[in-house]
């Protein structure tokens, strides 16, 4: 599909202004910096020809976030679990003593126990706090799921950080 020069001048205005936050929104899915930066750019790439047909563009925001999450769960589902599940956390260094880029960084390894799905929605609500209404338009799911999905996902999450007596 061929777009209007408006319609690329525009894009490229797009992205240029919300390159940052669109990269925190990828960070926040994927925790390999490398890997965030391949989320979006695969996400830009594939919302580029649909560009003209996102009549409001104050929902593009949303638009690519719905993207990257689906690129996600797709690299997700392609990866077919080469990872095991564990018992227990491996003990992490952290090269940066602030405390934030710890709990960050755990924060970040611990969503890792979360399905796609979970992942989406706890950052969704939590990190981009989207009402429950929001998220739900934004992943196609209803209200009630988002609800349940959130509270199945934060109670998996307080397992994964509860102190192993072991």
């Amino acid at each position: 599909m061929h777009q209007s020069k408006h319609a690329v001048l525009e894009f490229e205005q797009y992205v240029r202004a919300r390159q940052d936050d669109l990269l925190r929104s990828a960070r926040r899915l994927v925790s390999d910096p490398l890997s965030a930066q391949d989320l979006l750019q695969t996400a830009l790439l594939r919302a580029y020809p649909r560009w003209e047909h996102i009549a409001d563009k104050q929902l593009a925001d949303a638009y690519l976030r719905r993207v990257m999450i689906n690129i996600r769960t797709e690299w997700w589902r392609a990866r077919k679990l080469h990872e095991l599940p564990t018992q227990q956390l491996p003990d992490a260094v952290f090269d940066d003593p602030a405390e934030r880029h710890a709990d960050r960084t755990l924060l970040m390894d611990v969503l890792r126990v979360l399905t796609p799905q979970q992942r989406a929605v706890v950052v969704l609500r939590h990190w981009e706090q989207m009402s429950t209404q929001e998220t739900a338009a934004t992943l196609g799911m209803a209200p009630g799921t988002i609800k349940s999905t959130l509270h199945r996902a934060l109670a998996r999450l307080r397992q994964e950080l509860q102190p192993h007596n072991g």
